[in-house]
């Protein structure tokens, strides 16, 4: 079992940056890789970023490739979102995920799921 915390969120203007962090308890937390997916008001939750369990590969969605960062410290079990060039249509809940598989890097199925931190970019 894996729990997730994410922390970071909050209120920025257009063209401004967020850092993103989430927590993982646990001791193999490096053996899994991770993502992080977002949810607007009114829209399904739609995929964001996946790292490798190294950190050695990472993979974007179309619509955030170049502004937004995935990273991890395995020494801090912590996984992180840099996002930068902030657009409004960026404003959802951002959630963090852990999945069990090495093949979630490619499937995009994720089995533990955090609790969300809001952003919200303003015009």
């Amino acid at each position: 079992q894996v729990q997730l915390v994410e922390s970071g969120g909050g209120l920025v203007q257009a063209g401004g940056s967020l850092r993103l962090s989430c927590a993982a308890s646990g001791r193999t937390f490096s053996s899994y890789p991770m993502g992080w997916f977002r949810q607007a008001p009114g829209k399904e939750r739609e995929f964001v970023a996946v790292i490798s369990t190294s950190g050695g590969s990472t993979n974007y969605a179309d619509n955030v490739k170049g502004r937004f960062t995935i990273s991890r410290d395995n020494a801090k079990n912590t996984v992180y979102l840099q996002m930068n060039s902030l657009k409004p249509e960026d404003t959802a809940v951002y959630y963090c995920a852990a999945g069990s598989s090495l093949l979630t890097y490619y499937t995009h199925r994720f089995d533990y799921w955090g609790q969300g931190t809001q952003v919200t970019v303003s015009s």
